[in-house]
């Protein structure tokens, strides 16, 4: 009886029995069809997408320059292969994540179990995700753009994508795909990224230690170093290590406090290169590739990093911090050398100072005689008076001195250009307008934003803004016979004019003179003697310049290929003491030059037609003889000054005082003799008369020099005239204010 009241409750329990059995059976089968219907990326396929977060700068040669980043979501490597990662590594990885990993098809059935028996009974969950199915999540999110969840669905999708992955996959290629994919650290993703910033080395040299730490970290990349410090500690004791957890604390530390330091050998030669190349490719709408390919040349950008800053260093004490250098192919146009800043020396290493905008000092002098010279308003063998010299600007006097408050009366230009006086070139540009410079400045690429009025009188003195970049190509194009073309970048599908086809700005003939007048040794010995930085063993024409207060120093020159341009100063701006051109920038330029022409003759330019040379014979002991170099057609033989020069009595005068569109304001409650406006005649020489006509309005008023006029409101135009009553030179100012009475 009582063997037959339970054979009833046997055959439910094997009913039951038997339906678990069919419907794990038929849940089994139903699994294996859906993963035998996905659609699983190939390993190939998965690395042949991914991406570093930087772009790999190349030199010409093909050499890595810089790894400039590019995606700010996530900090990514290269892309490292299973056999360049160290098994201590993969070890610690297996240990923490999933001991099971060789001996199970994507799914840990022993891991499951035990976590739905701790939901169960123990009311939280334990890790049962395989790295497989760890795999599949990263996957989702990187190729379809699915946020990771720990929704029964997404485990669900997990389970069956993981076998999936593992019927396409080696387990090989899982553990290198996981590790290249997985989080480590705030933004470093991937083993490559990690390793080499955290632990400074590469994957492969990863110690079992290392390897428990940044396991540790892939349960959670943003702990605390005690949650980190702790876990580590366990995977050190499931593998047998122990001893090691002594001062993990202390260990562990000090290599996360290495988050955000620059990777292992991870070159950083081009920086502001790497930056502006990467804008321009932005702005060409062009798909940024893995790999730039540069006209860098990375032994000569080492070479001018390293000048700089072994000759910068001295000069610190002189408050000297920064630097930049330039190099461009002449023909080309080609950038050679980039260099921003002075790097570890530099008070503002981010500051990208071959584009920063700075007061050129005398660097633009050679482009104002170009022009004086192109206009034949002067040759070579002219006379300028280098002595004191007072012009007059609508907020002011504007009295220049040369470097040195230092003047040499009457000199040629030739001399005036090579050793810098600053007086003859701004009567040189009293003739030329600063206008009409300005225009010549702008079209060989100088941001000049200003019109020349703006600038006035100074701008002969380099008052205006450029950048070393825009200056160094403006010399470039001197070095072309005077025709400019734009920087080649070498971006492809952007085109550069060559300078073949560059556009003429200044006449050859007048290039090729300023050239020879750079590089003529014996004119630029009253300023800088005959042995200096600016000197060297090969042909090359070099111009220095030093901005207001000393606070840009600039060295700029050319040789038969390339031209060569260094700046030196401050990122703020502040003042540097006792620097010149010879001392500051001039050094770093002679290095550079040097080292291009090391195996690499330079030659002079061949003489242009249109050129002729002449010996010219200065009397009154003004100059030694020489052979000198004239416009065809302007040239003469004999130097002298005029009688009317020596006496003081010169011609042609012009107004010096006011200037043209002066607007003056009267003052009504100021008694009117006080009130006189001065009117003064000079001419370019700095010499001014005794006696000359003045007219207002057409009506005379004397011949006093100067005359002191009682000016009365409206707008007047003040003339000169000479003996046969022909206007000399006029201007129109204007006066505003209450009629005053005498």
């Amino acid at each position: 009886m009582g063997l037959q009241s339970r054979r009833p409750g046997w055959r439910i329990l094997g009913w039951c029995a038997m339906t678990a059995v069919a419907v794990m059976a038929l849940a089994f089968f139903l699994m294996r069809l859906m993963v035998a219907q996905q659609e699983v990326p190939s390993f190939e396929t998965l690395k042949a997408g991914y991406r570093s977060s930087y772009v790999a700068l190349l030199d010409a040669q093909g050499h890595l320059l810089q790894q400039q980043r590019q995606d700010f979501r996530e900090r990514r490597g290269e892309w490292t292969a299973i056999e360049d990662i160290s098994p201590a590594m993969l070890d610690a990885l297996m240990v923490s994540e999933d001991k099971r990993f060789y001996a199970h098809h994507g799914v840990d059935s022993q891991a499951l179990l035990g976590a739905a028996y701790k939901r169960l009974f123990e009311g939280h969950s334990g890790g049962a995700s395989t790295l497989s199915m760890q795999l599949v999540g990263l996957l989702d999110e990187r190729l379809f753009r699915q946020k990771r969840t720990r929704t029964y669905r997404q485990k669900a999708r997990q389970i069956i994508m993981a076998q999936a992955l593992e019927q396409l996959w080696s387990k090989a290629q899982i553990l290198e795909a996981y590790l290249n994919l997985v989080s480590f650290r705030g933004e470093l993703t991937g083993i490559d990224s990690a390793s080499r910033a955290l632990l400074q080395k590469y994957p492969a040299g990863i110690d079992h230690r290392e390897g428990a730490m940044l396991a540790a970290l892939l349960r959670a990349p943003n702990a605390s170093a005690q949650t980190v410090t702790q876990r580590a500690c366990g995977i050190l004791r499931r593998q047998a290590f122990t001893q090691d957890c002594d001062y993990l604390d202390r260990f562990v530390g000090h290599y996360l406090a290495n988050q955000h330091h620059v990777s292992l050998d991870e070159p950083v030669l081009a920086p502001h290169y790497a930056s502006q190349l990467l804008s321009l490719y932005k702005e060409s709408g062009q798909a940024m590739p893995a790999t730039i390919s540069s006209t860098l040349n990375r032994d000569l950008q080492v070479y001018a990093l390293q000048s700089i800053q072994r000759n910068l260093k001295p000069l610190q004490k002189h408050n000297a911090n920064d630097a930049a250098v330039v190099v461009l192919d002449n023909r080309t146009g080609n950038i050679l050398a980039y260099i921003g800043s002075s790097a570890d020396l530099a008070s503002a290493v981010h500051v990208d100072h071959a584009r920063a905008l700075r007061q050129a000092g005398s660097t633009l002098k050679p482009f104002l005689y170009a022009q004086a010279i192109d206009q034949q308003r002067l040759t070579g063998a002219s006379l300028l008076d280098d002595s004191p010299v007072n012009l007059a600007t609508g907020s002011g006097l504007y009295v220049p001195q040369n470097y040195d408050r230092q003047y040499s009366g009457w000199v040629s230009v030739r001399v005036a250009l090579a050793s810098s006086l600053n007086i003859p070139a701004v009567r040189t540009l009293t003739m030329v307008t600063p206008d009409a410079f300005q225009h010549l400045l702008s079209s060989f690429g100088l941001p000049l934003e200003q019109s020349g009025d703006y600038y006035g009188y100074s701008l002969a003195l380099g008052s205006a803004e450029v950048s070393l970049l825009s200056l160094s190509n403006a010399f470039r194009a001197l070095a072309n016979g005077g025709r400019y073309s734009e920087v080649n970048w070498a971006i492809p599908g952007v085109e550069n004019a060559a300078p073949v086809s560059g556009k003429p700005l200044v006449s050859a003939p007048a290039a090729w003179i300023i050239a020879h007048m750079l590089s003529d040794r014996q004119a630029r010995a009253r300023t800088f003697g005959l042995d200096s930085s600016l000197s060297t063993p090969f042909w090359s024409a070099v111009k220095t310049g030093t901005s207001k207060d000393m606070r840009d120093n600039w060295t700029v020159g050319w040789s038969q290929d390339y031209t060569v341009g260094v700046w030196v100063g401050n990122s703020s701006g502040a003042s540097m003491h006792d620097i010149t051109g010879v001392s500051g920038a001039g050094p770093i330029w002679h290095d550079v030059m040097g080292y291009l022409h090391q195996h690499r003759p330079s030659k002079a330019p061949a003489m242009p037609v249109g050129v002729v040379a002449q010996q010219v014979v200065f009397e009154q002991g003004l100059e030694p003889s020489r052979t000198e170099y004239f416009l065809a057609g302007t040239e003469f033989s004999r130097v002298a000054l005029a009688t009317s020069l020596q006496s003081g009595q010169v011609q042609p005068l012009f107004i010096s005082h006011p200037a043209h569109a002066t607007i003056i304001a009267l003052d009504p409650d100021i008694p009117a003799d006080n009130q006189r406006l001065m009117l003064r005649a000079g001419n370019t020489a700095g010499r001014v008369t005794q006696t000359v006509s003045w007219y207002v309005n057409g009506q005379y008023l004397g011949s006093a020099n100067p005359y002191a006029w009682l000016p009365l409101p409206g707008r007047h135009r003040v003339e000169i005239r000479d003996e046969k009553n022909q206007v000399i030179d006029a201007v129109v100012i204007q006066v505003r204010g209450a009629r005053l009475a005498k």
